[in-house]
């Protein structure tokens, strides 16, 4: 009797990750921090999930296309999501971080920077008490370390809620020297944390000067050995430091998150440039 060969068994291909669906919110406060940041309270049944994100998280922010209050969202597809059949009512899509959750009430903040012509700038601008939108998240891959003593952090406006999350988690044993780039003294805020803190803020030397203050903060930084680096910023400035650190200083590049949360010229810039590449 001869023996029947063994067949091998096709791999099974990888089911691919559900996300999750955008959830419906309303808008239930707006209100200025400074001229240019505004805080936005959303409120809805879905968002239980928020109460996990962890510190400089990131979600979508699905807003009504310009000229519109109508928020149709995409469909649901075993891969994800579709656009919506008609490409006029298709909402716009940004990353923002989630400021706070309160799971009590099920409110989430989200701050939005003012910075001119843009669909999600200008829909914070007249947005209002009973306004839709729709978020989907959270998501990010940072853990905070709880044993790091020692933070060196520096971002510009863009990223100002994402700090405030990683000084809110940062534990009375730490340390962390911060560097905020801003367009001048109007747009600073209160960074309270049970960290030992030292806030800098460093105005723009020009309007368009974007990021040379931080680079020059990061040229000047004392940086003692176990300090984590965290940066978020435009990404050719993000680029620099972290060039600057790992290369010229010779730090591991493990010791750094870095962040490219916008790019000069580019209207909604991928929320995954870790400056990596």
């Amino acid at each position: 009797m001869t023996d029947t060969p063994a067949q091998d068994t096709p791999p099974t291909a990888p089911t691919p990750r559900r996300r999750k669906p955008p959830r419906r919110v309303t808008v239930t406060a707006v209100s200025k921090i400074t001229p240019r940041l505004v805080s936005v309270t959303v409120t809805g049944d879905e968002l239980d999930g928020f109460a996990d994100a962890a510190p400089t998280s990131h979600m979508k922010v699905l807003l009504p296309p310009s000229g519109s209050n109508q928020l149709v969202l995409p469909e649901q597809a075993p891969d994800g999501l579709v656009r919506s059949h008609d490409e006029s009512l298709r909402p716009v899509v940004r990353t923002y971080t989630p400021r706070r959750y309160d799971p009590e009430t099920k409110t989430l903040e989200i701050q939005f920077v003012l910075h001119g012509v843009g669909p999600a700038s200008e829909w914070a601008e007249r947005a209002a008490v009973g306004d839709e939108i729709a978020v989907a998240g959270p998501g990010g891959r940072f853990t905070l370390e709880p044993t790091a003593e020692r933070w060196w952090m520096a971002a510009d406006e863009s990223a100002l809620p994402a700090i405030g999350t990683l000084l809110d988690a940062l534990p009375e044993t730490a340390s962390a020297e911060v560097h905020l780039e801003v367009e001048g003294p109007d747009d600073e805020i209160e960074l309270p944390s049970a960290a030992k803190t030292t806030v800098t803020w460093h105005y723009r030397r020009s309007a368009t000067a974007f990021g040379a203050e931080l680079a020059d903060a990061a040229r000047d930084a004392v940086i003692a050995d176990g300090t984590r680096i965290w940066v978020a910023c435009d990404a050719a400035t993000m680029r620099g430091i972290r060039r600057h650190f790992t290369r010229e200083r010779g730090l591991p590049g493990s010791s750094l998150v870095t962040r490219g949360y916008w790019r000069i010229g580019e209207a909604n810039h991928p929320d995954h440039d870790y400056g990596e590449d």
